[in-house]
């Protein structure tokens, strides 16, 4: 039984055996970048996906981008272009989501650690506020009143059930996210004790999930948490984000996510938001899936060194670069990222190789025994489905080297 491969990636060109990102060569854009390494994010790509995923879904479902998936501000200006609003994770996202122009109330805030000075900001700016605990619901609520300002807020549920099959688990069981559902009528009944201006739920189970049946259970049982915990809202509830989930094919075997069942199955219980909830605003917020595919991690092989019968690409970028490719973000048993030599993808030499960067330990690996292009030292290897959770989640300070550069083509 053969192994598993990685779907095709089709998302940029080859032209000449030699990737295209943006109508450019990727060796054009080493050179006019400044050099190796670096991430490349492609915004026809992004343009793209949004469409499709528009085109998938009901008419009237507000969609967010997720900043933390890739906060560049170039990217991040980008998406605001095409997105209905924009979703942050600290202060430092929350001014580059500002700085786009977006209308505050656009702008939704996620964390379970925001500190007072982030909290005055985030009221001082108008955002919404996803409250993560009763205890910073308290502090909003005195902030707020020392600004003479009313704090706009959601209250970020943690349910009992999780999204069966997903990456990385959100809800579900004890987690620092959000406030247990048996916790929350007592909460929605301070809440308006206080006088925060409640907006409605933020309800996100987990994320990277390509099993659309997992998903349409998470949206059905958010859904049907939602209209029971209305009942004890101090407000209508006027926003209800049922969070995402959506994931990208980056391993051996991983299927593409099928966009299909799940909008048909959100056009349905959208109508019964809209009788039940009165009409409130059905969000969802996606990050990897919008803009993970649109991106490469580039770097340069320096060296080739055979070892005991096996092959290793040296390179100047690896596991502090981008740590997701490495296995060491999330994953139990190191899978590979689709890799190959991009100046010479189809190359007719080949061979089985392990590509690892230039770091003094073993886990910095980008591919370990894939079949690859003949590659030298000066060639170019690309890693795949880098657009997010790549440059940011990585350790770029350990052991000294020089930071990836970033471009937007």
């Amino acid at each position: 039984m053969k192994s598993p491969q990685h779907l095709p990636m089709t998302q940029f060109p080859i032209v000449d055996d030699c990737l295209q990102v943006g109508g450019r060569a990727i060796t054009e854009i080493a050179l006019a970048v400044g050099g190796t390494p670096f991430y490349v994010y492609d915004r026809q790509s992004m343009t793209r996906r949004m469409a499709e995923l528009r085109a998938a879904m009901p008419e009237g479902l507000t969609i967010k981008f997720a900043i933390k998936a890739n906060p560049m501000p170039a990217v991040v200006q980008h998406m605001a272009s095409l997105a209905d609003g924009l979703d942050v994770a600290s202060a430092g996202e929350l001014r580059v989501a500002l700085d786009t122009g977006i209308d505050p109330i656009k702008v939704s805030f996620a964390g379970p650690g925001k500190m007072d000075w982030e909290l005055k900001q985030a009221i001082a700016s108008g955002a919404v506020l996803n409250l993560e605990s009763e205890g910073e619901m308290e502090r909003a609520a005195v902030i707020g009143e020392a600004l003479g300002m009313q704090p706009r807020a959601a209250v970020r549920v943690n349910p009992a059930f999780e999204l069966k099959s997903s990456g990385v688990k959100m809800g579900g069981g004890p987690k620092a996210f959000g406030v247990d559902s048996e916790r929350v009528p007592a909460m929605l009944v301070r809440l308006g004790e206080l006088g925060i201006d409640f907006r409605g739920f933020h309800i996100y189970s987990g994320s990277q999930n390509l099993s659309a049946e997992s998903i349409i259970e998470a949206q059905n049982k958010t859904i049907d948490l939602s209209c029971e915990l209305a009942a004890y809202a101090p407000q209508p509830v006027r926003v209800l984000n049922i969070g995402g989930g959506y994931g990208i094919p980056l391993f051996p075997g991983d299927p593409r996510l099928d966009l299909a069942p799940i909008g048909e199955n959100l056009e349905r219980r959208m109508a019964e938001v809209a009788e039940r909830l009165d009409g409130a605003q059905v969000v969802i917020e996606l990050g990897r899936y919008l803009v993970g595919e649109a991106g490469l991690y580039v770097c340069e092989v320096v060296d080739r060194k055979p070892s005991r019968g096996q092959m290793f690409i040296v390179t100047n970028g690896g596991l502090h670069q981008h740590l997701a490719a490495s296995g060491n973000f999330g994953q139990v048993l190191r899978k590979n990222f689709p890799v190959v030599v991009a100046n010479k993808v189809r190359g007719q030499e080949r061979e089985l190789a392990n590509v690892v960067g230039p770091l003094c330990t073993p886990l910095d690996i980008l591919a370990s025994q894939m079949d690859l292009a003949v590659a030298q030292p000066g060639d170019l290897i690309a890693v795949y489905q880098s657009g997010a959770y790549g440059f940011t989640t990585s350790p770029i300070a350990f052991l000294s080297h020089p930071p990836p550069r970033q471009i937007l083509v």
